[in-house]
């Protein structure tokens, strides 16, 4: 899905004050919506990507920040996100958030399911997994100690 269809993600993601989108690849314009909306907007990926002046950016690997005792300062953020993430990076990305006490939201690539404990809420045209939510800003989220 492109960067264009996505206006419900942005508005999903505008009620934090600081995020920071994971593997953020050659598709900034969720990033930098929300950098123009005000938001303090980050974005790691595993290699150099050009990213609008408005974004932070920093070359990281979710993984090896999962495994670090203090994932970075980029993930410092309110939300930690990832658009079309694969399954496999759905517990690193937790992990990070859960270190920096952050929400954890991503988007998946169609039918792959999350792989971590997450509540989906549809906005138009996506579904947004809500995996943490500590602050409860995530409309239809349940902070991860409400679950089973």
């Amino acid at each position: 899905m492109s960067d264009a269809s996505r206006p419900a993600v942005v508005e999903f993601l505008a009620r934090y004050r600081s995020v920071c989108e994971v593997g953020v690849g050659r598709r900034p314009g969720v990033a930098a919506a929300l950098a123009d909306r005000g938001v303090d907007a980050r974005a790691t990926d595993v290699a150099p990507r050009d990213v609008p002046d408005s974004v932070r950016f920093v070359v990281d690997d979710v993984v090896d920040a999962a495994a670090r005792d203090d994932p970075g300062d980029v993930y410092r953020v309110d939300a930690v996100y990832a658009l079309n993430c694969p399954p496999e990076l759905h517990r690193p990305l937790l992990a990070v958030a859960r270190a920096v006490d952050a929400a954890c939201l991503f988007t998946t690539l169609g039918g792959d399911p999350a792989a971590v404990p997450a509540t989906p809420v549809t906005v138009p045209g996506d579904t947004v997994y809500v995996a943490r939510d500590p602050d409860g800003r995530a409309a239809g989220g349940a902070d991860e100690s409400e679950r089973p």
